[in-house]
């Protein structure tokens, strides 16, 4: 059981919620709301943590870039060793100005690859192209060929594993758009091995995301070892696996102060222990990509309340945060905590009473929690929305015309800006308006 990071990255002192040193309402008053605010802290031990767990075995641990794309964030993981996975153009191309030597840890995954990213894959010799279908192993032969520069490939299989997880995040069952068929797999290995440009060097695989059991893990580890083995009794030398990422977090917590990271969860260990069993003594390089598990519990979104009404039994929280900020709730009915900056003390006020907690944004669905037991809570109030470090700020958008939050990285007693929040000039730069003004 590895040891929890210290300083906690959120934990309340003298009854207000601090970011490692620093207490969230001195960090509202300089760069405002709504703001994420990250732990350097924990995304540092997070990594460490996952990488002691996979000790005494070959890995690579490549960051999931779409779980929070931040340059700041990938220079600070690269910094540690890690590498990344990309699913595209844009993505690599922050990795490229963000740790440009973190290309060669890269992996390319994604089943819609361009020419265009493609080409630029290649020109920045990346580790490795996760191809997912036949007609891009023929484009990317093709680009390989055009450009004379190898490309490293591994097919990611679909083992046909169900994940257990919501179905808009599992991606490994023969009805998802995801890989290539297992019996379809030995065929697409041989049509690549007569590329001249192509080295075939792995097998990729990812079940989805989010996912708190192991036996999908172990199920599909399983069906990657055993085509291992075949692909090598082929004449292929098979020297990657690329298991995926997809470990989940729990978004349901004791109490702040009391909260387990998953860099002390014996969790991770028993999931290490699942990947790494059914690939004993198969002599592979390990490619590991978690996103989440790094960086989620990592980062809050901090809010302030604008109102709070009430209609017949329902009583609202109206926050100056919205679905555009955080979609996760909206999109998967996602659970997040919700807790108060300043904290009600037992017996210092009334109980606690049950509330929607809503954004501004004109839908229905603008709702972080229906019915959430919170203290009574005010106009002007702070409330922190928990474990958004990842597809927090990823998923946000402009909907209702709305800037994005600005992000803020705390060490210790200091904060950083790095990303400042977007204006409403921000939003219309690129328009061309219908007529000269």
């Amino acid at each position: 059981m590895t040891r929890p990071p210290r300083p906690h990255a959120f934990s309340y002192r003298r009854s207000v919620l601090n970011c490692e040193a620093l207490p969230l309402p001195a960090l509202a008053a300089r760069f405002g709301t709504p703001l994420y605010v990250y732990s350097r802290a924990a995304i540092v031990e997070r990594y460490r943590a996952f990488d002691r767990a996979f000790r005494g075995r070959p890995h690579s641990i490549c960051y999931s870039v779409k779980a929070n794309s931040n340059l700041a964030l990938l220079r600070l993981l690269a910094a540690q060793g890690a590498g990344f996975d990309v699913v595209s153009g844009g993505e690599l191309e922050r990795v490229l100005v963000a740790a440009p030597r973190a290309a060669r840890r890269t992996v390319f995954s994604g089943v819609g690859k361009s020419a265009a990213e493609m080409d630029l894959a290649l020109r920045a010799g990346i580790l490795l192209f996760n191809v997912e279908s036949e007609g891009e192993l023929e484009l990317l032969a093709a680009r390989a060929a055009r450009l004379r520069k190898p490309a490293r490939v591994a097919l990611r299989v679909n083992p046909d594993v169900r994940a257990q997880t919501h179905p808009y995040i599992s991606t490994g069952q023969r009805q998802h758009k995801f890989g290539v068929p297992m019996n379809r797999a030995r065929a697409l290995y041989r049509r690549a091995a007569r590329e001249k440009y192509l080295d075939v060097a792995g097998v990729s695989l990812h079940i989805g995301s989010q996912i708190l059991r192991l036996q999908p893990f172990s199920a599909a580890l399983r069906r990657a070892a055993a085509l291992v083995r075949f692909l090598r009794a082929d004449g292929h030398r098979i020297e990657y696996v690329d298991a995926g990422g997809g470990l989940g977090i729990p978004y349901r917590h004791a109490p702040v102060n009391d909260r387990m990271d998953a860099g002390d969860s014996p969790a991770l260990s028993a999931y290490a222990r699942a990947i790494l069993a059914p690939l004993r003594g198969l002599n592979v390089h390990l490619l590991l990509e978690p996103g989440r598990a790094l960086v989620g519990p990592a980062g809050l979104l901090l809010a302030r309340v604008l109102y709070r009404k009430s209609s017949g039994r329902r009583h609202f929280l109206v926050l100056d945060a919205a679905m555009n900020d955080l979609m996760r709730p909206a999109l998967y009915g996602a659970y997040h905590e919700i807790v108060p900056v300043g904290r009600v003390e037992a017996g210092d006020s009334p109980a606690a009473r049950n509330f929607d907690v809503v954004g501004p944004i004109c839908e229905t669905g603008d709702v972080f929690a229906r019915a959430r037991p919170l203290p009574p809570l005010h106009p002007g109030d702070l409330v922190a929305l928990l474990d958004t470090g990842a597809y927090g700020m990823s998923l946000a958008s402009n909907y209702n015309s709305r800037g994005r939050p600005a992000e803020i990285l705390v060490s210790g007693r200091s904060a950083r800006l790095i990303r400042r929040r977007e204006t409403a000039r921000d939003l219309m730069r690129p328009e061309r308006p219908p007529y000269p003004h």
